[in-house]
């Protein structure tokens, strides 16, 4: 998450949601959030449907990347799991978004929001 925030540097208001995992009910992860002027969103406890979009990618991820058995270090997980993300956002066409990449689909809604006033 302090990569994602400190690359992205998205606008105040960002919503992060996540489920009640303690890593994310951590006060530092708190008040990282905070720091970033996001909010927090949480799931209810036990309820996977609150976070579906999240455990999609957890599955997916799961079934392309680790179903191959495991890995011999901990760098290489961390380059092969990097490299799955970029691939997963970049160029997966998601059926939710218009069959579109995820950064397409956000590109397309950042350029389009400009001319529409909230």
């Amino acid at each position: 998450m302090r990569y994602a925030l400190a690359v992205r540097r998205p606008a105040a208001g960002l919503v992060v949601h996540s489920d009640q995992g303690s890593q994310y009910m951590a006060t530092r992860s708190k008040e990282l959030i905070a720091r970033h002027g996001a909010q927090q969103s949480m799931s209810r406890r036990g309820n996977c449907y609150d976070n579906a979009h999240a455990e999609s990618f957890w599955s997916r991820l799961k079934a392309e990347l680790l179903d191959g058995g495991s890995f011999s270090e901990l760098e290489e997980a961390k380059l092969e799991i990097s490299h799955h993300i970029a691939y997963y956002n970049a160029e997966c066409c998601h059926s939710a978004i218009g069959y579109r990449s995820p950064n397409y689909f956000e590109t397309q809604l950042q350029t389009t929001s400009q001319f529409c006033p909230a």
